[in-house]
């Protein structure tokens, strides 16, 4: 029997709290299951990079430049090497247009006839660059010393000439100063026509004035009587009107 007086508590029965906390326990356990469930679907991940094509670009090939075919210059009736090259502007004159086509014309640039094909384009310019690297290479030469005498006269001719593309050579011109004034440059011819003309012939080759002042040759001296503007000159007189004092053996 109970005491007077008391309230007694009702007692739960086992099975009832087991489920209670079987229940409580559950949703503990059940509740990080559901939140990380639902945090794992929350999280989005990023989208991956597209691919990047690498696309080659054929290789460019350098221009080649073309050959700059050579010009030819067919000759007519009253050409004349000068006149060619005035007229087609050849880079270093006559004289390159000479040495561009030497094996057409000859040994003689004076004389070319009608129809004779020349090379006035590529061949000439290399001809010229030629010349010119020639040219050169005579300006770093030391200075020659000639001999005062003939021998000496005949060659610092031979080497002004060369310079100048004026044709010579040594036995040509000295043959022709033996039979002009027997190696005399003070030599003057005082009695025939050109004499009673006022004009006498002067000097290693007897050149009249006229002459002598349209065919010197620039550095070389303006005095008539003096033996290597003498000779030279004569020499491009020859040049001009035989082809060269070579061709020359007799009176002219």
């Amino acid at each position: 029997m109970p005491g007077l007086g008391k309230h007694r508590r009702p007692k739960q029965r086992p099975i009832a709290r087991k489920l209670a906390f079987a229940g409580t326990g559950g949703a503990a356990l059940a509740l990080p299951l559901i939140s990380a469930t639902t945090a794992g679907a929350a999280v989005t991940q990023p989208a991956a990079a597209p691919a990047v094509k690498t696309v080659a670009l054929p290789a460019v090939k350098p221009a080649v430049e073309k050959a700059a075919l050579p010009l030819t210059y067919s000759v007519t009736v009253g050409d004349t090497l000068s006149k060619i090259a005035v007229e087609h502007a050849v880079s270093g004159g006559w004289q390159a247009l000479y040495e561009a086509n030497r094996s057409a014309i000859g040994s003689d640039p004076a004389i070319i006839r009608p129809g004779l094909k020349l090379s006035i384009g590529a061949a000439a310019k290399a001809a010229a660059a030629k010349a010119t690297g020639v040219k050169a290479a005579a300006a770093v030469k030391p200075a020659t010393t000639y001999a005062n005498n003939l021998d000496g006269w005949i060659r610092q001719s031979l080497d002004i000439m060369s310079r100048h593309g004026i044709p010579g050579s040594y036995n040509g011109i000295h043959r022709n100063v033996m039979r002009e004034s027997s190696g005399n440059p003070m030599a003057i011819n005082n009695w025939d026509s050109n004499a009673a003309a006022g004009i006498p012939s002067k000097g290693l080759l007897q050149v009249i004035d006229p002459t002598f002042r349209a065919y010197h040759v620039p550095g070389t001296s303006l005095d008539s009587y003096d033996p290597v503007a003498n000779i030279t000159a004569a020499c491009n007189y020859a040049a001009a009107r035989y082809g060269s004092i070579d061709n020359v053996n007799g009176a002219y």
